[in-house]
C-alpha cells in the first residue's frame, strides 16, 4: 500500500463563496461534483464540503483524507493490522474511496485515482 498523501477536509457554509479564496491559495481550478446533498470541491490538497448539517455531521467523524494507489489493497493492508473497513469501496466521481476506522478509534477516508 503506498500513501500518496492526504488532503485537508474543510467544512464551509457556502461553496461558492469559499471557492474563489482556495483557488488563489492553492493556485488551482476547483473540481466539484455533488453526492448525497453534499457539495464538494476538491482544489489542491483541500476538500471543501457543503450541505445539511444532518449529512455533514456525519463527515465530520472523518478525519482526514488519504490518497492511495489501490483502495483495495488498502483495504486489505488495514484489515491485516486491526483496522476496520467501515464502507466502500465504492466508484466516486475521481476514483473509488472506503472508509475505515483504525484501531485507535480514529476514522479516515482513503482514496485512489482508479475508474
Amino acid at each position: 500500500m503506498d500513501i500518496l498523501g492526504a488532503t485537508l477536509r474543510v467544512y464551509v457554509d457556502d461553496l461558492d463563496k469559499a471557492v474563489p479564496f482556495y483557488e488563489g491559495l492553492a493556485g488551482g481550478r476547483a473540481l466539484r461534483s455533488e453526492r448525497g446533498g453534499i457539495e464538494v470541491a476538491a482544489i489542491g490538497c483541500f476538500l471543501l464540503m457543503s450541505g445539511p448539517e444532518s449529512q455533514l455531521e456525519l463527515l465530520r467523524k472523518v478525519t482526514a483524507t488519504i490518497a492511495v494507489t489501490d483502495v483495495e489493497e488498502t483495504a486489505r493492508v488495514l484489515t491485516a493490522h486491526g483496522g476496520e473497513v467501515i464502507a466502500g469501496p465504492v466508484p466516486t466521481p475521481a476514483g473509488r474511496n472506503l472508509i475505515a476506522r483504525h484501531p485507535d478509534g480514529a476514522v479516515y477516508e482513503y482514496a485512489d485515482r482508479r475508474a
